[in-house]
C-alpha cells in the first residue's frame, strides 16, 4: 500500500500489548500518524487534547466497552471515522457498534490486508463528505442535485413530500458508512432506487453495484450463485465462475426480495456475513468478503420473522439501519412532480416528444388507488403515452390501462373511448376480458408447469418471474404445481 497524501492521525485502544503494537507498526508503515492507548480512560485523555482522523478501538477494554467510546466519538468529533475490532462470532456486539455510529468493523484474529483497507476505506469517507458538501454549496440552488453522481442518483428520488425529504437525508446520512442497510416498502415503491443512491453516496461509489433476485435463486443453486464454484482439473485449473459477492467486491451488493430466501440459504447468507469469509463451491481455500450489504424487503419482514418463516438472528444482523419507502398513498402531494419525471424518462428512451398531463388527468391519477406504487403509475403514463395522439394526456388515455380496476364510482366521469351503452353493459365487458386475460394465463402457466415437470423454479424462470410470484398467480388462479395443475 503506497501511503497516503496526507499523513492522517489515528488512535488505537487495545489493551492486549502485542496487539496494540501490532496495529501501530501496521499503520506507521502505511505512512499514518498514530498514537495509543491501553484504556477507555487514557482514550478519553487523548481525544480531549487532541483530534483524530480515525479511532480504531477493541470491543473489550478493562474499563468498559469499545461501544462507550463509538458514542462519544461520534457525538463529539463526527468527521472522524471509527473502526471497532470484536470477538470472532460477536455478532451482536458489531452490529451495537455499528448502530452507534463505527464505520465498519473487524473480527479477530485481524486479516492485516483487510485492516489496512478498512482504515483506508474510512479515512476516503472521512475526506468525500465536505468535498461535496462545498460542490452542492457551489451550485445554483436549483441545479444542486446535479453536481455529482451521488446528487445525481439523489435526484431520480423524486418528491418534495416531508417523508421523501427524509428518507434522502437518511440515504446522504446512513451511506458513509458499512453498516449494513435493509430497505423496508411495498412492491414499485423504489427500494433499488434507494439502494443505488445508497451505493453512489458512499466511497465505494466506483466499485460495482451488483443486484440480486433473492426470489429468483433456487436453493440448490444458492452457494454456486452466491459464493462462485472452482472447477478444478487434473490437468491444472477449470474455469471459475465468479458468485455474486466476488461480482460486488469492492461495492454494493443489493439482495432484494431478502424475504423469499428459503431457510437453508439464510442460514449459510448468515454464517458468511458473519464471517466475512465465504468459500467457492469446489474450492478449499475461504475468500474475504468485501461488499457494502444493503437488503430489501416487503413490510412485512418483520411479521415473517415472527411467524418463523425468516431467521430473526438474520433480521437483527441485516437491519442495522432501516430505510422505509413510503407508498404513494402517504404521498399524493409528489404525484405530479413523480408523473412528469416518469414522462421526461419514457420519452427520452422512446425518442417522442414529452406531452403534458392535463388537469383532468391528474385528478383521475389523485383519485386512483395505485396499489402497485410507482411501478403501476409508469405502467399507466407508458399506456398513455402510447395511446395518447394530443398534446396533453387526458383520463381516458390513462384509464385504458387499467379496465377493470375499479368501479363507475372510483371511475368518475372517465370512460374508455368508444364505450357505448350503459354501466351494466360496460360492465359485463370488462368481467368477459377479465375471464379470457384469466384464461389465457391459466394456460400459460399450466404449459410451464408441465414443461419443467412442475418445478416451481424452472416454471417462474422460464415466464421471467420468481417462485413467490409464480405461486401467487397459482393461488390466484387455482392451481397448484403438481400433476395436473388444477
Amino acid at each position: 500500500m503506497s501511503p497516503p497524501a496526507i499523513a492522517h492521525r489515528l488512535l488505537v485502544v487495545d489493551d492486549e500489548p502485542d496487539l496494540r503494537r501490532l496495529y501501530e507498526l501496521t499503520l506507521r508503515r502505511a505512512g499514518y500518524l498514530v498514537e495509543s492507548a491501553e484504556s477507555l480512560a487514557e482514550a478519553r485523555l487523548r481525544l480531549g487534547s487532541a483530534t483524530y482522523d480515525g479511532v480504531v478501538t477493541d470491543m473489550r477494554l478493562p474499563d468498559g466497552l469499545g461501544t462507550e467510546l463509538v458514542r462519544e466519538v461520534t457525538r463529539a468529533h463526527p468527521s472522524s471515522r471509527i473502526i471497532v475490532i470484536t470477538a470472532y462470532g460477536s455478532t451482536e456486539n458489531a452490529v451495537e457498534a455499528l448502530k452507534a455510529g463505527a464505520f465498519d468493523y473487524l473480527t479477530k484474529p485481524v486479516d492485516l490486508d483487510r485492516f489496512r483497507g478498512a482504515i483506508a476505506a474510512a479515512l476516503a469517507s472521512r475526506a468525500e463528505a465536505p468535498a461535496r458538501a462545498s460542490a452542492a454549496a457551489a451550485a445554483a440552488p436549483e441545479s444542486r442535485q446535479e453536481t455529482a453522481g451521488a446528487t445525481a442518483a439523489l435526484a431520480r428520488i423524486v418528491g418534495r413530500s416531508p417523508v421523501m425529504v427524509a428518507v434522502r437525508q437518511r440515504i446522504e446520512r446512513v451511506a458513509r458508512s458499512m453498516a449494513p442497510v435493509l430497505i423496508l416498502g411495498e412492491a414499485g415503491t423504489g427500494k433499488e432506487l434507494a439502494a443505488r443512491a445508497l451505493h453512489a453516496c458512499s466511497h465505494r461509489c466506483d466499485g460495482p453495484f451488483v443486484a440480486v433476485d433473492c426470489g429468483a435463486v433456487a436453493e440448490h443453486r444458492f452457494e454456486a450463485e452466491f459464493f462462485g464454484s472452482c472447477q478444478d482439473s487434473p490437468q491444472g485449473p477449470g474455469r471459475d465462475q465468479p458468485g455474486f459477492f466476488q461480482a460486488a467486491s469492492g461495492g454494493t451488493l443489493f439482495l432484494d426480495a431478502i424475504d423469499e430466501l428459503p431457510p437453508a440459504s439464510q442460514a449459510r447468507l448468515l454464517r458468511a456475513i458473519q464471517e466475512r469469509r465465504m468459500r467457492a463451491r469446489g474450492s478449499s481455500t475461504e475468500q474475504q468478503i468485501d461488499v457494502r450489504l444493503i437488503s430489501a424487503s416487503r413490510d412485512k419482514l418483520g411479521q415473517a420473522v415472527q411467524q418463523g418463516r425468516f431467521r430473526h438472528d438474520l433480521y437483527y444482523l441485516l437491519n442495522v439501519i432501516e430505510i422505509r419507502m413510503p407508498a404513494l398513498r402517504e404521498r399524493r402531494e409528489d404525484l405530479n412532480d413523480l408523473a412528469s419525471a416518469l414522462l421526461q424518462r419514457l420519452c427520452q428512451d422512446s425518442g417522442l416528444p414529452q406531452p403534458r398531463l392535463s388537469e383532468r388527468a391528474l385528478a383521475w391519477l389523485q383519485r386512483h388507488p395505485l396499489p402497485g406504487n410507482l411501478r403501476e403509475l409508469e405502467n399507466i403514463l407508458h399506456h398513455g403515452l402510447a395511446m395518447g395522439v394530443r398534446e396533453s394526456l387526458q383520463p381516458e388515455d390513462l384509464y385504458e390501462a387499467r379496465p377493470w380496476s375499479g368501479n363507475a364510482a372510483d371511475r368518475g366521469s372517465v370512460a374508455p373511448r368508444g364505450a357505448g351503452g350503459g354501466d351494466d353493459a360496460e360492465a359485463e365487458r370488462l368481467n368477459e376480458l377479465k375471464r379470457y386475460l384469466d384464461e389465457t394465463e391459466r394456460r400459460v402457466l399450466d404449459q410451464a408447469l408441465r414443461s419443467g415437470d412442475s418445478d416451481l423454479a424452472q416454471a417462474a424462470s422460464r415466464l421471467g418471474l420468481n417462485p413467490g410470484q409464480l405461486q401467487y398467480r397459482l393461488q390466484r388462479l387455482g392451481l397448484s404445481p403438481g400433476p395436473g395443475n388444477r
